[in-house]
């Protein structure tokens, strides 16, 4: 009979715990989730305890046919269909589809009506960013930022809705134009109007108080510690990647790479306004997070500036009643909120078009997600998920 060893047991024990926690990987499924979050997408995630090893997304279960749909409708009607793709960015949707149809028709904007649509964009694109910093936060833990940030976007969805008539899908966009509005008046010729009464001097308030949320928030996330644990050398994007993968917007420019299709392109006059583009340095969920709070001073700067010179004129290129786009082909593309959003255009004549290709920036923006999020702990899934700032809707045009 052998004696008792203590010191050979105790090995013994240790190496049986080792082989008791060796767990095989397991797949996680994350989501479909409600549409009344970002929209419905599922990852089917492969971990070894808390470490992501690889993961795909599936996408397509909100997909509506857009680019098919448009082949069937005239372009008057395709801009109401344009501006529920991203739902967030309404107005700002119709802007390149637009552009497209009027640079293949030769149509000369007036004055006037590109900048009521410069300062409806810009609304949307801080109502939009408002948006991601009231969601962002809470998905990270933080409620308090929903209030003020939903509090002063209201405001803002307000005024656009004073103009557009509509606050979500305002389709207010002409071919030549924008929509006049009919005002009262006594003569047979219906007078028009294109901004409601005190619109300008109402927005200059609305203008201060995005200023305001926008230091309120920065004092109470910004230098968060809990925030900047979750969020700092998290989901970092180098610059090359970024671009490899057609990453755009403000998730390109948090990677350092100072683009912004608002300085190149000439679909609206921001050549007239002097502005500048925010970029990080790091690429992370941080430098996400505030390339947008500083996105949101500099779209407050430029309807600031629009509001004070905008021209007197008409509100529409003079066009036929029945409008009919010249055989020919186009790709116009806008800095949106989320990034760059174009559409290409195939014209054979007529009222309705041969294709419509659309390109989505949270499409691209999403693709980056299996080589972004390998290897990343799983509850920092949500963390750069929410950092990306996306649509499904977005997504499955």
């Amino acid at each position: 009979m052998t004696s008792y060893d203590p010191i050979v047991a105790m090995h013994h024990s240790e190496s049986q715990v080792s082989v008791e926690l060796q767990t095989p990987d397991m797949t996680l499924n994350l989501g479909p989730q409600h549409p009344s979050t970002h929209g419905v997408l599922r990852l089917i995630a492969k971990v070894d305890g808390e470490r992501v090893e690889s993961i795909e997304p599936v996408i397509g279960y909100m997909h509506r046919g857009y680019e098919k749909l448009a082949e069937v409708r005239t372009y008057p009607q395709i801009t109401a269909l344009v501006n529920r793709i991203d739902w967030v960015s309404g107005f700002a949707n119709e802007i390149a589809f637009v552009t497209a149809a009027e640079r293949l028709m030769g149509l000369e904007v007036p004055e006037r009506a590109q900048y009521i649509r410069l300062i409806l964009t810009e609304m949307t694109r801080i109502s939009s960013h408002l948006l991601f910093l009231s969601s962002y936060p809470l998905e990270l833990g933080a409620a308090t930022p929903l209030m003020f940030a939903l509090r002063d976007r209201e405001r803002l969805m307000d005024l656009i809705e004073g103009v557009t008539g509509g606050r979500f899908h305002p389709n207010f966009n002409r071919l030549g134009g924008v929509k006049p509005a009919a005002g009262g008046g006594s003569t047979q010729k219906t007078r028009v109007q294109d901004l409601p009464a005190g619109f300008l001097a109402d927005t200059r308030v609305a203008i201060e108080h995005v200023y305001e949320v926008c230091d309120e928030i920065d004092g109470l996330i910004t230098g968060n510690e809990i925030f900047h644990e979750r969020t700092r050398g998290i989901g970092v994007i180098p610059a090359a990647k970024a671009l490899e993968y057609g990453v755009s917007g403000p998730n390109l420019r948090a990677s350092g790479v100072r683009f912004d299709l608002r300085k190149v392109e000439d679909y609206l006059p921001y050549d007239r306004f002097d502005w500048q583009v925010p970029a990080g340095t790091e690429g992370d969920c941080l430098d996400r997070y505030l390339v947008r709070l500083e996105e949101i001073r500099q779209s407050a700067g430029i309807i600031g500036q629009a509001i004070d010179t905008i021209p007197s004129g008409p509100l529409q290129a003079k066009v036929p009643r029945v409008i009919k786009v010249p055989p020919g082909e186009i790709y116009v593309r806008a800095e949106n909120p989320k990034g760059e959003m174009g559409y290409h255009i195939v014209s054979e004549g007529g009222r309705v078009p041969y294709r419509v290709k659309i390109r989505s920036a949270s499409y691209s923006n999403i693709s980056i997600l299996p080589w972004l999020l390998k290897g990343v702990l799983v509850p920092d899934i949500i963390a750069i998920m929410g950092s990306l700032d996306f649509v499904l809707g977005d997504v499955d045009r």
